[in-house]
């Protein structure tokens, strides 16, 4: 015999199930929602000519002085393999779970107009996706846009349901190509900022 008002164990127990079977089914119902590819891009001015910004893009190995990824795991383990810098070249990265791991390569590079790199990611999650960076001149200054694009699995749907991922990543794509137009200006004046050594 239950008390009058006690309810029995296996009672809740499925009224808890019931609540997280429909929790589960609403989003995913709003991730199937959501657009099945992902895009995001920023542009930003920069007073300098394309032959100044091009190499800091097309060359993985000066990235360190500006990507806004480069910083969040100060034991990194980085490596470059393929070209130099240009079509071929390759730059694979892993460290802990603000950056994860994952492989960037060049197939397609256009001096001093544009850089296409495709961009895997391993850890946490798996994705892959196409950067490209575009230089458009614009009298004695030059247009720069980072565009990133790729397919959104479910995972990534799921994701966007409780986060902006524009913003989030936009974010990041601000800080870079602030960073860009820094050292690119910094140049241009006749000050160079100097570049860490790579590994």
């Amino acid at each position: 015999m239950f008390a009058y008002g006690e309810m029995p164990m296996l009672e809740v127990i499925a009224i808890i199930a019931t609540v997280l079977a429909i929790a589960i089914a609403a989003v995913l119902i709003l991730a199937a929602a959501k657009p099945d590819t992902l895009s995001v891009e920023r542009v930003i001015g920069i007073r300098a000519p394309p032959q100044t910004i091009f190499p800091l893009i097309n060359d993985f190995h000066r990235w360190r002085s500006w990507s806004p990824y480069e910083d969040r795991d100060p034991a990194l383990k980085r490596s470059y393999s393929g070209a130099e810098s240009g079509k071929g070249a390759v730059y694979a990265w892993e460290g802990n779970r603000n950056v994860g791991s994952g492989r960037m390569e060049i197939p397609r590079s256009s001096e001093p107009a544009a850089i296409v790199i495709k961009l895997d990611f391993f850890k946490p999650f798996e994705g892959h996706n196409i950067a490209e960076f575009t230089m458009l001149p614009q009298g004695d200054s030059t247009r720069l846009t980072w565009m990133m694009h790729g397919p959104a699995p479910l995972m990534s749907r799921v994701m966007q349901v409780f986060m902006d991922m524009d913003r989030m990543i936009g974010r990041d794509f601000e800080a870079g190509l602030a960073n860009l137009k820094a050292l690119s200006e910094n140049e241009t004046m006749g000050s160079p900022v100097t570049q860490p050594n790579a590994d």
